[in-house]
């Protein structure tokens, strides 16, 4: 049985990685950034990953480098490592998942989680499955990485699942033939999403007649709320200050 349906997640605007400003000293990923999304109301989009001892932590990025100053990868990193590192050469660290969802349980509307590709994705899916369940929000998962939403269709079919996309010149490194069929979302008959979070702009046609056919399409990441929101059905925002929903604008 499904925990929660599609049309929970329609008519939001979600602050991306938290209601954050990194010039302003309140970094991307942050429990401040995510305690003021919370406070206002906002839905949230979030990025999750596993250290090297397994913890799920919150950061987007694959490598420290941009926002720690470190090089190397998260998952080359225990936790305790982790949480010596500085966000943006402020005071906050590197926050747990649990950390996190202890914040937005204060009232925050509905939670995107993004899963990051890695080479223990199997394990991440089932830990952050594990960890959403205490979780008296509405959530839902996404990953660029169709592996893992399959992965969510066949073990946890009861979580709204939502397949990440953006344009073919976008995916860099990647063969163009695989890189047609990820920004078409063509893998969608494997995982079966109930959204497309897509890059906002132009989509395939592809895209478009998966919505026709019911599946939502979240927009990212949009400093252009007003407009973006006419083109989809859900909106992650970042540096822009959007109502909650669209029933508000």
């Amino acid at each position: 049985m499904r925990m929660f349906a599609p049309s929970d997640f329609r008519g939001f605007f979600y602050a991306h990685r938290g209601l954050y400003n990194n010039e302003g000293g309140v970094p991307e990923n942050s429990l401040p950034a995510f305690r003021a999304a919370a406070e206002k109301g906002y839905g949230v989009e979030l990025d999750v990953q596993l250290s090297l001892d397994g913890q799920v932590v919150v950061f987007h990025d694959d490598t420290l480098d941009r926002v720690c100053g470190i090089h190397g990868n998260v998952a080359d990193f225990s936790l305790s490592r982790l949480q010596n590192m500085k966000l943006l050469d402020t005071a906050e660290t590197i926050p747990l998942f649990t950390d996190v969802l202890d914040v937005l349980r204060q009232g925050a509307g509905p939670l995107i989680v993004e899963l990051k590709s890695g080479k223990r994705n199997a394990e991440l899916c089932e830990k952050t499955r594990e960890l959403l369940k205490d979780y008296p929000g509405v959530y839902c998962v996404e990953s660029f990485a169709p592996a893992i939403v399959t992965w969510f269709r066949k073990n946890a079919p009861e979580i709204i699942r939502g397949q990440l996309a953006m344009p073919r010149q976008d995916y860099a490194n990647v063969n163009s033939l695989v890189a047609r069929a990820l920004a078409g979302c063509r893998l969608a008959f494997l995982n079966r999403p109930d959204f497309i979070a897509y890059k906002v702009g132009p989509r395939p046609a592809n895209v478009l007649r998966m919505r026709e056919k019911g599946v939502l399409l979240i927009g990212w990441t949009s400093r252009d709320y007003e407009t973006d929101a006419k083109e989809n059905d859900g909106v992650i925002f970042e540096a822009c200050t959007p109502p909650l929903k669209y029933d508000q604008l």
